[in-house]
């Protein structure tokens, strides 16, 4: 899926926004992920998974074409880790989404 395809869909499904309303919200929420991602912070999105960087030490690599020797500088690359209930749902497992239980208010 697109990045497109997902703002029609989401438009599509949330007919009282509007296209631009939605394309802002996505873009929104991709560019938060991304700013916390380059500050070296984690992105936890409860019941979907986890966004983290790992650090890559530097290295020696080859070039393909040539063979030659090219050295590969340290660098950070982004890193998905999903949730529980991302891997249940891919795997056909039970939707456990609507069963989570009401939070109650403590009595004044």
């Amino acid at each position: 899926m697109t990045r497109s395809e997902l703002i029609a869909q989401l438009a599509q499904a949330n007919p009282h926004l509007r296209q631009p309303d939605v394309e802002l919200i996505v873009s929104t929420i991709f560019d938060e992920i991304t700013g916390a991602l380059a500050r070296g912070d984690r992105v936890e999105l409860r019941g979907f998974g986890a966004f983290s960087t790992k650090k890559r030490d530097p290295r020696t690599g080859r070039n393909p074409r040539t063979g030659t020797a090219v050295a590969v500088s340290a660098k950070s690359v982004p890193y998905f880790k999903p949730g529980k209930e991302l891997r249940e749902r891919v795997n056909g497992g039970p939707l456990q989404v609507a069963a989570r239980k009401p939070r109650v208010a403590a009595p004044a």
